[in-house]
C-alpha cells in the first residue's frame, strides 16, 4: 500500500511520518472503505439511515445482523467498517446520552453527542498501546432545530451533512445524491432514493427484505425502523 520507507512509521499510533501522516489512522480508514455501504440523509421534516445487510448465506439469520443502532429515543447511528468496534462506540454513546438526560433532565443534542463520540475516537489516535477504531458512523438525530446528520471519521473528525454515505459504495452513492437529492423532498421520496442507491451499489440479492431503513421525524421525534412491508409499499408505490 505504501513504500517500504514508510514501514518504520506505521508500527505505533504515536509516530508521525516525515510528511505528517499517521499510518494507523489511514489503515483504519481503509477498513471503513472495505465495509458495507451505509447511507444517511435529511429530508423535509426528518431524516433517515439505510444499509443493506448483505446476507451471504441462507444459514444466517438476517435479524441478527445490526448495522444501524438506536442510541437514544431521538438519535441513531449507521456504521461501516469493523462492526465490533462500532458496537463499543455505540455503547459509549448510549451511556453519554443517558448521563446528559439524568444530569439536565433533557435529551442530548445530536451535535453534542457527536462531539463526545469523536473526542472518544480521537483519544485512540494519540496514546501508545491503542489503535484507532476501524469504523465510521453516520449519526442522525432530531433536535428543536430539525433533523441533524453528522459523518464521523476514525481520526475523530466529523462534519454536518445533508446527505452522505460511508463504506465501499461511498463515491457511487454520492454521485447519485449529487444528481437526485433534494433537501425539500418528502419521506417517501427519500426512502425511494435511499433504496435506489443501495440497489445500485449492492449485488443481485439486494431487495426490500435485505435493506434496513431507520428514520426520525419531527412529528414524534422517535428513531424507529421501517418494516420490510412498509418499505415494499413505498418502493412499489407509483407517482
Amino acid at each position: 500500500m505504501y513504500p517500504a520507507s514508510s514501514q518504520a512509521y506505521d508500527r505505533a499510533i504515536t509516530v508521525f511520518s516525515p510528511d505528517g501522516r499517521l499510518f494507523q489512522v489511514e489503515y483504519a480508514r481503509e477498513a471503513v472503505k472495505r465495509g458495507a455501504t451505509a447511507i444517511g440523509m435529511v429530508f423535509d421534516g426528518g431524516g433517515l439511515l439505510a444499509t443493506d445487510k448483505n446476507v451471504g448465506s441462507r444459514l444466517v439469520n438476517a435479524d441478527s445482523i445490526e448495522k444501524i443502532f438506536k442510541i437514544d429515543d431521538h438519535i441513531g447511528a449507521a456504521t461501516s467498517g469493523l462492526v465490533a468496534d462500532a458496537r463499543r462506540i455505540i455503547h459509549y454513546a448510549r451511556v453519554e446520552a443517558q448521563r446528559e438526560k439524568v444530569a439536565y433532565n433533557e435529551p442530548m443534542h445530536t451535535e453534542a453527542l457527536t462531539k463526545e463520540v469523536c473526542d472518544y475516537k480521537q483519544l485512540f489516535t494519540q496514546y501508545g498501546g491503542m489503535r484507532p477504531f476501524g469504523t465510521a458512523l453516520l449519526i442522525l438525530g432530531m433536535d428543536d432545530s430539525g433533523a441533524k446528520l453528522f459523518e464521523t471519521d476514525p481520526s475523530g473528525a466529523f462534519s454536518e451533512v445533508f446527505a452522505s454515505a460511508i463504506g465501499s459504495g461511498k463515491k457511487d452513492v454520492e454521485a447519485i445524491f449529487e444528481k437526485d437529492y433534494d433537501r425539500e423532498m418528502e419521506f417517501d421520496t427519500a426512502v425511494k432514493l435511499a433504496y435506489k442507491a443501495l440497489k445500485h451499489v449492492g449485488d443481485k440479492n439486494t431487495s426490500t427484505g435485505t435493506v434496513s431503513i431507520h428514520h426520525v421525524q419531527s412529528k414524534d421525534r422517535s428513531f424507529k425502523r421501517l418494516s420490510a412491508d412498509q418499505l415494499k409499499k413505498i418502493v412499489e408505490k407509483k407517482k
